[in-house]
């Protein structure tokens, strides 16, 4: 239980709206602001205006999955009002408390490194981006799906990189039926992606390999498919870009070329709100609670 540990929700989307549920039914005393426009109650949360106090004497401050833009505005989907998290905020906060958010930009994280305030990035561990990766991988195939005029059974769907979202895909769209190529870095992973009856090649190869697809789909966070591959692809091939932005796709090429490329970012947010709120919430409780262990062995 974490009964008398405050916590202070700033902003989000409907992730955060199973995070809050799920904090105050293990007793946290969660409060919450950015949610003015919700038309539904937040059971056991309290609303608050955003003011300095609130940061006075709390022990862990969520933000949302992506916590503050380059100028420190916190997203809130739920409010008009603006949420600046600025230097003044940080420096009230307690030393032990502990700053979550999904990833940090420079600026939260110059913030927080000034005041030696921890800084959690859930979406760095292991363990939640595996989850994370299934309803990406699902979005991914439902873009797929709305986006093209053929089924995904039979058809030629390349997947570039072979992470935690990368191989969650592959297979997803090996299990639909479609051929699956999958494009690897490493020697190791090329190795693993035969064993899994996937078509391996290297990504420098890439050009090689596009000229008779349907479906590309990217996770690698650089510019990889270029001018040139965009070049290469048939007419008929759609690019769905799953790396965080700006993505790994030269959108501006596609669409003078006539490509259909989507950037699609934050997909278990929009596809699965509830499930990737419980993926974070479930986190975050044994986060919290090791921490909270931690600091009573210290004591």
């Amino acid at each position: 239980m974490l009964t008398g540990v405050q916590v202070l929700q700033l902003g989000g989307d409907a992730r955060q709206l199973e995070v809050i549920r799920k904090l105050s039914e293990m007793d946290a005393s969660v409060t919450v602001c950015g949610f003015d426009g919700l038309h539904s109650s937040l059971d056991g949360a309290v609303y608050a205006e955003f003011e300095e106090q609130l940061f006075d004497n709390i022990d862990v401050l969520l933000l949302p999955a992506v916590g503050t833009d380059d100028q420190g505005i916190v997203p809130a989907v739920f409010s008009d009002r603006e949420i600046k998290l600025t230097d003044q905020h940080i420096a009230r906060l307690p030393k032990h408390c502990k700053v979550y958010t999904g990833l940090a930009k420079p600026y939260l994280r110059q913030i927080c490194e000034m005041h030696s305030i921890g800084l959690i990035e859930l979406f760095d561990r292991d363990d939640v981006a595996i989850y994370n990766s299934i309803p990406t991988a699902e979005g991914a195939v439902m873009m797929a799906i709305q986006n093209t005029d053929i089924t995904l059974h039979g058809s030629r769907s390349m997947v570039l990189g072979f992470g935690r979202t990368g191989i969650t895909l592959a297979r997803t769209l090996q299990g639909l039926g479609a051929e699956v190529l999958m494009g690897v870095h490493k020697s190791e992973h090329f190795a693993r992606a035969q064993e899994m009856r996937f078509t391996p090649f290297y990504t420098d190869r890439l050009s090689q390999y596009v000229g008779n697809i349907d479906l590309l789909f990217n996770t690698i966070p650089t510019m990889i498919v270029t001018a040139q591959i965009i070049a290469n692809l048939p007419p008929r091939a759609v690019i769905i870009d799953l790396a965080s932005k700006p993505g790994g796709t030269d959108f501006r090429f596609a669409e003078k070329r006539g490509i259909k490329a989507l950037l699609a970012t934050s997909l278990p947010g929009i596809v699965a709100p509830k499930t990737a709120g419980r993926i974070i919430a479930d986190c975050l409780i044994q986060l919290i609670t090791d921490d909270l262990m931690t600091r009573g062995n210290e004591s």
